[in-house]
């Protein structure tokens, strides 16, 4: 049926003139428009609110380089198979030679702190040893994809027996060596070390090469145990220990439960601790040694079982390496999991959050705590050069005071 002429004039009048006044009106009070110009075709931005309503999403089901933020997820994964109230332990055993021998299960908070007051307990219950053996087989060779040989900590390499994050901390003084801690000598081991990469200062990564990692922490541990009044002998070297016929001296739980160790994770964006941290979950998962695939194991399973996530693709647990991938609703996901302990991120104001940083790759994931207290996820995944998740973060951060 054809409209009478005055219906087809005032349906020419809306189109014409009234229609583009409503969109513009629309435009105008969508508090997205400027947000929304902001994000490239491969960036994806979510922001949810506290029941999973999602209130804005673009891109977010395109799998991007996470980067760090990657290790809000190896942090749930090492929660579900751990619990908040994990420590990682380190043993000592006595074998029938009279050898002390030391056994190390992961522990990514080996430092010199905690391995002085180690000593102190092994003391109270040894007086002297033979050889000190160390026993690093708890792990299997770990090679995280991404990680370069560098002096940067983050590309220290994991393994079972470790003291302070697998790198050696110095300074010169007057032409000559000295630790740039006061709590951690410059060892001769360490010392050697540095004059033979020709390092200015800084630090010196410990290399996975000849034991060097373990030995490197069986000689901070020989230290700390002379001080103590231990007696033993010259040699450090590498073995295993024998349940069956070594008799176990000490036992040492760290000071730190899974949730210091998390939160110093997520504060510092410390490569080395997430990749142990998802060794040992897979240990949880499939028993010993642990090995990198049978932590991405044990991650894919609680992300499919439990997460339900899709758009997700694991490389290693830190973030370092660009195969990694996630969608920005997947990571939505992950914070709602995460949300009982999102104290343990980095705040700045009403922004608790984790960063992420490669070349080219800039990337934000937290929760915004509105002034009502209504805390959303939101999670800016950058991956287009030059530009700022950061600036994303803040819009959103604006756009909650106005929703809420």
């Amino acid at each position: 049926m054809t409209p009478p002429p005055f219906r087809r004039k005032a349906a020419a009048l809306f189109l014409t003139l009234i229609l583009p006044m409503v969109w513009a009106a629309a435009s105008s009070a969508d508090p997205f428009a400027a947000l929304r110009a902001r994000i490239g075709p491969k960036d994806g931005v979510l922001l949810a609110d506290e029941t999973g309503k999602v209130v804005f999403s673009q891109n977010g089901d395109t799998p991007l380089i996470p980067a760090s933020t990657l290790k809000i997820f190896t942090a749930l994964a090492a929660l579900h198979y751990l619990g908040p109230d994990y420590r990682f332990v380190t043993e000592f055993y006595m074998d029938g030679d009279g050898n002390l021998k030391i056994k190390g299960y992961g522990d990514p908070l080996l430092i010199s702190e905690v391995i002085a007051d180690m000593a102190r307990r092994a003391a109270a219950e040894t007086a002297e040893y033979r050889d000190l053996v160390l026993d690093n087989s708890h792990f299997s060779d770990i090679e995280i994809p991404g990680v370069a040989t560098t002096l940067n900590p983050y590309d220290a390499p994991n393994g079972a027996l470790c003291a302070n994050f697998n790198t050696v901390y110095f300074r010169w003084s007057n032409g000559r060596l000295a630790s740039a801690e006061p709590q951690t000598p410059l060892l001769n081991f360490a010392a050697e070390r540095i004059r033979a990469r020709r390092s200015e200062g800084g630090r010196i990564i410990l290399s996975r090469e000849a034991d060097e990692t373990a030995l490197y922490a069986g000689h901070l541990i020989r230290h700390f145990l002379d001080k103590a009044g231990v007696r033993g002998g010259d040699v450090i070297r590498m073995g295993r220990v024998d349940p069956e016929r070594d008799r176990l001296v000490l036992r040492y739980a760290s000071p730190y439960t899974l949730t210091d160790v998390l939160s110093k994770l997520l504060a510092h964006s410390n490569n080395f601790i997430a990749n142990q941290a998802l060794a040992t979950a897979g240990i949880a998962a499939f028993g010993p040694p642990g090995t990198l695939e049978k932590g991405l194991r044990a991650a894919r399973r609680y992300s499919n079982d439990v997460l339900k996530l899709k758009g997700l693709q694991l490389a290693e647990g830190s973030g370092i390496s660009r195969s990694n991938r996630i969608t920005a609703r997947a990571m939505g996901r992950v914070l709602a999991a995460f949300a009982p302990h999102y104290r343990l991120m980095r705040r700045d104001g009403n922004i608790f959050y984790k960063t992420g940083t490669l070349s080219g790759i800039n990337t934000l994931a937290g929760y915004i705590v509105s002034a009502k207290g209504t805390r959303y996820r939101f999670a800016a995944l950058v991956n287009t050069p030059g530009r700022s998740a950061r600036r994303l973060a803040a819009g959103l951060a604006k756009i909650v005071d106005v929703l809420d």
